[in-house]
């Protein structure tokens, strides 16, 4: 299976009422992107590095925000060296890593941060269970 069906096929999947998430990518931990959905925004080399810092040092970007592509997100809640969460507006983010990736997913109401936090955590406990 291609990267890009994960993203087609799992995190940009039908989540109910013609719901889906707004945008996902399957980024390696040194930036390169693996599969993305046409419209995810462009991740800039120090925001990657502020996100994998934050996954080894937990609580680094609670005082300044998480960026993606220059949108600052509030850090919610995330568990260490597992997920990060964030806010912003009405919708957020959600980022789990695995061993060799991060596994995003970008919403907007009506989609809940639940139902993002589902979708992007079941495939990234996957893709560790399958050593990825």
């Amino acid at each position: 299976m291609s990267w890009q069906t994960y993203v087609d096929d799992h995190l940009m999947c039908d989540l109910g009422d013609e719901q889906r998430l707004t945008a996902a990518a399957i980024i390696g931990h040194d930036g390169s992107v693996w599969a993305q959905s046409a419209n995810f925004p462009q991740l800039k080399p120090e925001e990657i590095e502020g996100i994998n810092k934050d996954f080894a040092e937990p609580g680094t970007l609670a005082p300044t925000g998480l960026f993606i592509n220059g949108a600052k997100y509030m850090v919610i809640q995330g568990e260490p060296n597992a997920v990060i969460r964030g806010k912003k507006g009405a919708g957020g983010v959600t980022i789990k890593k695995t061993t060799m990736a991060l596994v995003f997913g970008i919403y907007e109401e009506p989609v809940t941060p639940g139902q993002c936090n589902m979708v992007v955590e079941r495939l990234g406990d996957y893709l560790i269970e399958s050593g990825l």
